[in-house]
């Protein structure tokens, strides 16, 4: 490393928390696939900000509409309205078949919005005696960081010396219909669940368990939740991943691409039995809504219809599968992955996939470990074939190299 990257990473050591272990790389441009550090070496992006840049770094069409945007009007509050929110929300709604939509900014924002409107729910109109409702999660999820979600986190990094915890959750394992329908009781409101893990390594249940998990939840008058927000907006190669099982879910959240990495955008998408028990001064956010973050998440989602980012990411991430799945080596324990959301899990005697990851980097590749052994792969939905394939060459060399 030189001595700029050095003094950048000292300086953040220094000054900001330790809440992440980063990769030794300082980032200063990003173009589609592509970022450059501060030395000027390019990397290809497999991480894309955790799927939040899933349209391609600094995408113009995105770029111009922001720009356009933060030229007129940023803020208002939800004080007043704005002449992109009802654009946003005729756009979603379209896109998605949604009826109602919640604005919010980050992903866990989302989260707690959507555990908010349930539980509204379930005392106003599924009946539930109030302080009773509970909601049915998984073990291994990852729904984000705040202390309402950490809560009913299995991981202990994740909840550890954070509590106490609000009551209320049940956790089940993921993938078992069996365990959801024994789990359900008459105050049981809903079922948060992501269509894959992510963070716990892209694990995808069996084929047939959301087909399951709806009739469960129609069945029992519960509502089916889905974090969709890694999965969403073609990761997966549909536009939900909740579309691979032919599913519709009850509440689908939002975040990361609905805005292609520019601003924080979330969104809670459902129907007016849910969101309809919302009233004024029940729930709210200065920054959900506005019009920046409108005019964004409007050319994000118009951008990945327009230019077949869904599509692609079915092509490019079976080509991708297939390419890692042949990569002979005994490193690897498993590949997985559906779309562009992909993952090479380790033999515990291959050592850590973090070592895995910063070779990677010395060849031209930006990829994160997660849980130990598993490494994440998922690039920008605007890669092509022979990007695919570059990546493919330099991954089979690391995961055969001996770092003995």
């Amino acid at each position: 490393m030189s001595s700029s990257v050095i003094d950048f990473i000292a300086t953040e050591a220094r000054f900001g928390a330790h809440n992440y272990a980063p990769i030794g790389v300082v980032l200063s441009r990003g173009e589609g696939v592509w970022v450059w550090d501060t030395d000027g070496n390019r990397y290809l992006d497999c991480l894309s900000a955790y799927s939040a840049v899933s349209q391609g770094h600094c995408h113009p069409k995105i770029l111009a509409a922001m720009v356009e945007q933060a030229h007129r009007l940023t803020l208002t509050s939800r004080a007043f309205h704005n002449d992109q929110l009802a654009l946003f929300y005729e756009e979603i709604a379209a896109l998605t078949g949604s009826h109602k939509v919640l604005p919010m900014n980050s992903g866990a924002e989302a989260v707690e919005s959507a555990i908010k409107s349930v539980r509204k729910w379930g005392y106003e109109v599924k009946g539930v005696p109030d302080g009773q409702a509970e909601i049915i999660v998984c073990a291994n999820n990852f729904h984000g960081r705040t202390l309402g979600i950490v809560g009913f986190s299995t991981d202990p990094e994740t909840h550890g010396h954070f509590g106490p915890f609000a009551p209320g959750f049940k956790i089940i394992p993921f993938g078992d219909a069996a365990a959801l329908e024994e789990a359900i009781t008459p105050n049981t409101v809903a079922f948060l669940v992501e269509p894959i893990q992510g963070e716990a390594g892209v694990i995808i249940p069996p084929a047939g368990y959301f087909t399951e998990v709806r009739e469960l939840c129609t069945a029992n008058n519960l509502m089916l939740v889905l974090d969709e927000i890694q999965t969403g907006l073609g990761r997966t190669g549909k536009l939900l991943a909740e579309q691979h099982e032919g599913i519709e879910a009850d509440v689908t959240l939002l975040g990361k691409a609905l805005s292609g990495g520019f601003y924080p955008v979330s969104a809670v998408l459902s129907n007016n039995d849910v969101l309809g028990t919302l009233r004024p001064g029940q729930h709210g956010s200065t920054f959900g809504g506005n019009p920046l973050a409108c005019a964004v998440a409007r050319a994000a989602m118009r951008v990945l219809v327009e230019e077949g980012m869904i599509e692609n990411a079915a092509r490019q991430g079976a080509r991708f599968l297939e390419g890692l799945k042949d990569i002979r080596a005994n490193t690897i324990r498993e590949v997985r992955g559906r779309g562009l959301m992909l993952a090479v899990e380790l033999h515990p005697e291959a050592g850590r996939a973090r070592r895995y990851c910063e070779a990677l980097q010395g060849k031209g590749i930006l990829a994160k470990d997660t849980h130990e052994q598993t490494i994440r792969i998922a690039p920008p939905l605007v890669i092509t074939s022979d990007q695919v394939d570059w990546a493919l060459e330099r991954l089979a060399t690391t995961l055969t190299q001996d770092f003995s």
